[in-house]
């Protein structure tokens, strides 16, 4: 008996088929029973059985592709003769996929961390899923899902054949700093089996946002008297930067009177005066807060405000001379200025505005009594004229006073010299004549000599018996000043005998001079005159 392999494909998962022999024997008929088995029929859990009864191959069990691909079978068949024969045929039983298994990712959940700067494109990971099956129900593309199982539009993108997440959106930390994403991993069966597996992308902050200063509260106008420590800013300051990134330090910039004071939790600050403000020292404070975090590199910004410094009545009015000096022209026209004093106020607005009046407490009240001021613009008046004869100088007080509340004064010392004018001529002290001034005619000057300064009368010679007895002289005096005021005298110079000189000669009676002898001895007189204007010749 010839017998031919025969190979066969299953292509049912369960149920039966049957397998048609054809034996053949050498006589060209068909012998007696012929009995058939399979040894694998036989043993237990056996895949293939039923052959003994009818011919027919039965799956014993359900298949599986994954499991066993391929089963072999050796088939016999014995006759019922004697000695028996048999015969065998290898039956190989190749197993058809079907699309029977979901993928299987290799990890339920995924976990990484990117910083929030990743440019786009930047690889994360990839995942990776198996399906046992083969051909296309064994092929698997990858997707990614949202809650809702619609397709995600998270800032990733997830390659459908490879599995490789990349990032193809700006990454934001302060906007979202973690995403749980859903992957989606199907085969391509006919009917599609997935499965799916869980994505943990945390975002990493970096240092990429400045600080922010929010005023809340904000006193513009602070007094000049605001003592130390007097709030005159609230703010807080925010970064939407994590840890370091966004801690935030606070500072005043420059030298200024104003300090920080941060509240316990660092997030805000009080603005306020760390010493005593001056208003006529700086009355405009511009204030530039420098705000910096703790990253790196440190991001920063600035806030700048402005506070005015309102202004108090804490400065008195101050002279511009202290004391002052005039120098007054005697015969001045009564009711006119003589002199102004003026002061200053270093405060603003009412506070500097400043009044004048003379001191009460004045040393001289009878000068005061014929002077008046002006107490807008402190210009002073005489109400009399004064005459240097009889007052040279005198001193009085000018008081200054603001128009703040309280009310600040300061006072200052006037000295008052009266300068003479030649208002006086000349007057002839010595000789003095009966009437102040005597007739005849003039000597020849060329006998006698006067010096202009001192006053004394000399001969420029000596006197002969040919000269006059008697010798008249006329003397003018006068003053040096700028309108020169004059007097004039007339001496009379008498010759008598040496025995008869100045006998009954007296300088202060009425009566002529006497002189002795020319012959014998030179006249000198002496010329005494006042100005009170001062230099006379």
């Amino acid at each position: 008996m010839k017998v031919t392999d025969v190979k066969r494909q299953w292509r049912d998962v369960l149920g039966s088929f049957c397998l048609a022999l054809l034996i053949v024997t050498k006589f060209g008929g068909i012998s007696a029973q012929i009995r058939y088995s399979i040894q694998e029929e036989s043993k237990s859990g056996a895949t293939i059985g039923n052959v003994a009864k009818d011919l027919g191959l039965d799956v014993g069990r359900p298949l599986d592709r994954e499991e066993t691909s391929q089963h072999w079978l050796l088939l016999t068949a014995t006759d019922g003769g004697k000695p028996s024969k048999s015969g065998a045929i290898n039956i190989t039983v190749i197993v058809s996929d079907i699309n029977d298994n979901s993928p299987v990712c290799d990890k339920q959940k995924y976990a990484i961390t990117i910083k929030e700067n990743a440019p786009v494109g930047t690889f994360l990971l990839t995942v990776n899923a198996s399906d046992p099956d083969e051909g296309v129900n064994g092929e698997i593309e990858y997707s990614l899902r949202s809650k809702n199982r619609g397709f995600s539009s998270e800032p990733f993108h997830l390659d459908s054949r490879t599995g490789k997440l990349t990032v193809k959106a700006s990454l934001d930390y302060e906007e979202k700093n973690a995403y749980e994403i859903k992957v989606l991993a199907a085969d391509k069966g006919s009917v599609p089996l997935s499965t799916q597996c869980n994505m943990m992308v945390r975002v990493e902050d970096v240092n990429d946002n400045q600080p922010e200063i929010d005023i809340t509260s904000f006193s513009s106008r602070i007094p000049e008297d605001a003592p130390p420590g007097t709030v005159v800013a609230l703010m807080g300051v925010t970064d939407l930067d994590s840890g370091v990134n966004g801690q935030v330090v606070c500072n005043v910039l420059g030298d200024l009177p104003f300090d920080l004071k941060p509240s316990p939790d660092g997030q805000s600050y009080s603005l306020v005066t760390k010493d005593y403000l001056d208003k006529e020292m700086k009355p405009v404070y511009i204030i530039e807060i420098l705000a910096k975090d703790l990253g790196s590199p440190v991001l920063s910004s600035t806030r700048v405000i402005q506070v005015e410094v309102l202004d108090v009545n804490d400065n008195s009015p101050l002279f511009t001379e202290s004391p002052y000096i005039f120098y007054v022209y005697e015969n001045n026209k009564a009711g006119m200025s003589i002199f102004s004093v003026s002061a200053t106020d270093a405060d603003g607005g009412e506070n500097a505005a400043v009044s004048y009046s003379l001191g009460r407490k004045n040393p001289n009240p009878f000068i005061t009594s014929f002077l008046t001021i002006n107490e807008a613009n402190g210009t002073i008046s005489a109400l009399k004229s004064f005459d240097f004869e009889t007052l040279k100088t005198f001193q009085f007080q000018v008081v200054a006073t603001d128009s703040g509340a309280p009310s600040l004064s300061s006072n200052v010392t006037v000295n008052v010299f009266i300068l003479d004018q030649n208002d006086n001529p000349p007057v002839i002290l010595y000789p003095v004549s009966s009437n102040g001034s005597a007739e005849g005619e003039v000597t020849d000057h060329s006998l006698f000599g006067l010096d202009r300064y001192t006053g004394q009368i000399r001969t420029l010679r000596s006197f002969t018996e040919t000269d006059e007895a008697e010798h008249k002289l006329l003397i003018l005096v006068k003053d040096n000043g700028n309108v020169s005021l004059s007097a004039t005298a007339t001496v009379i110079v008498k010759l008598v005998e040496p025995k008869e000189a100045f006998a009954a000669s007296d300088v202060k009676s009425k009566t002529p001079l006497r002189v002795l002898d020319s012959r014998f001895m030179q006249l000198e007189i002496l010329m005494l005159a006042h100005s009170q204007f001062g230099f006379i010749s």
